[in-house]
This record gives structure tokens, C-alpha cells and sequence, in this order.
């Protein structure tokens, strides 16, 4: 398995420029595949679920870089802001407000991404490219000294349409450049675009993303 998992690692860091975060997409996957994964040199790693990422972070070393990739409920954040390295799913008013009040009360500053719905699909959270703006312009920012507003974040439509993907990515690109352009955030801390999974992370990159979240194309398919 380890030689198998080294080598789709070696094709995965071979298709991203040195620009390029890779997250490993860990969620429903054993303490032990994450493990040979980070022996590997790897150190960034995503899940989904609160209780899954509570149950694996002990168990494994304490230089790893948690992503909350999940959809975060107002209700899980107090179990999510003090592991987290960055939250991905943020797309309320409420849930920021709620990741400020837990963050505040671990001491620490979390880093969040706006989610942006680009896609076609109705089940896929996130705000729209209006309330997006809305949000960087209007939600007190200065009133939470502990969220970090670092991006945003949005996945395409689950589809063979190659060119529906590249105009959802490209469109997302040309938002967070809007946003960054306008100075709303300093421009060291608004500096990270996530889009891009397994099946399209050639699009992504190519449409300016520099965060990937990838999972079966690391860990092969679940068994």
C-alpha cells in the first residue's frame, strides 16, 4: 500500500506548481493511511466531520495541519476552532460569529475561507458572488479580532462539462481578485483561492487556484 500511496503522491505534487497547497483529503480514512501519508513528508490533511477530526487529532503527530473542509454547523464549531489551521465552509454571518466567540475563548486567532456557490447544484452550500461582497463589506470584521478572513473557497458542478468547470472556476477567480484588488483585508492575509478536487484539479489550477483538496487521487479508492 505504501509503495501504491507513494507513488500517486509523487503524480499528485508532480501536476502543482510550488505555489499550490495540496490538502489531503483524510475524511473516513484509518489514523494508519494518514500516517504512512505524513511519513511521506505530508503534512496538510482535510475532513469533513467534526467528531471524525476530534477522534483522529490526538492520535496522530501535532505538526499536522488540520482543514475543516466540511460544511460547519453553527452548533460544532467549539469542536472544530481550536484544531483547525483553517476553516473552508464559512457562509453566515452567524457561523463567523459563533467561530469569533470559540476562537476567542481557545486564545487563538482562526483563519476562515468564505464559501462561494458556483456550481449548479442546489445541495452545495455557500454564498452567492452578491452576498459575498455583501459580507466582506458589511459583516463588523473589526468586532472579531479572533476570524481571520484568509479567501474564499467554492467546488464546481460534479460534471463532464469541462468548459461549465472552467467558467465556475474562472468566475471564482475573478471574485477573490475583485476582493483582494479592493483592499477590504490586507493583502498578506486575503491571499487564498481553494477550489479544485481529484477530478478537476487541472482546471482549477489553471483558473488561478492555490489550494487543492485532494483525496482519492492520493489514497486511492475506498475499499
Amino acid at each position: 500500500m505504501n509503495a501504491g500511496l507513494a507513488d500517486r503522491y509523487a503524480q499528485v505534487k508532480a501536476m502543482l506548481p510550488p505555489q499550490v497547497t495540496l490538502v489531503a483529503v483524510s475524511k473516513t480514512r484509518t489514523v494508519e493511511e494518514i500516517r504512512a501519508l505524513y511519513d511521506l513528508g505530508h503534512r496538510a490533511f482535510g475532513e469533513n466531520y467534526p467528531q471524525e477530526l476530534r477522534a483522529k487529532q490526538p492520535l496522530l503527530p501535532a505538526d499536522i495541519e488540520w482543514h475543516f473542509i466540511g460544511h460547519l454547523q453553527r452548533s460544532n464549531a467549539k469542536h472544530v476552532v481550536h484544531i483547525a489551521h483553517l476553516i473552508h465552509g464559512v457562509d453566515g454571518e452567524k457561523l463567523a460569529e459563533e467561530v469569533e466567540k470559540r476562537a476567542a475563548a481557545a486564545g487563538r486567532v482562526c483563519d476562515i475561507l468564505l464559501q462561494v456557490h458556483i456550481a449548479q447544484e442546489e445541495t452545495k452550500h455557500g454564498l452567492t458572488p452578491e452576498e459575498v461582497l455583501q459580507a466582506v463589506a458589511t459583516w463588523p470584521w473589526a468586532a472579531w479580532p479572533h476570524v481571520r478572513c484568509r479567501g474564499l473557497m467554492g467546488m464546481a458542478t460534479n460534471t463532464a462539462d469541462q468548459a461549465l468547470v472552467k467558467q465556475e472556476f474562472t468566475r471564482l477567480n475573478a471574485l477573490f481578485v475583485q476582493i483582494r484588488d479592493s483592499a477590504a483585508f490586507p493583502t498578506d492575509q486575503f491571499n487564498v483561492l481553494s477550489m479544485g478536487m481529484s477530478g478537476d484539479l487541472d482546471l482549477a489550477v489553471a483558473a488561478g487556484s492555490n489550494l487543492v483538496r485532494v483525496g482519492t487521487a492520493l489514497f486511492g479508492d475506498r475499499g
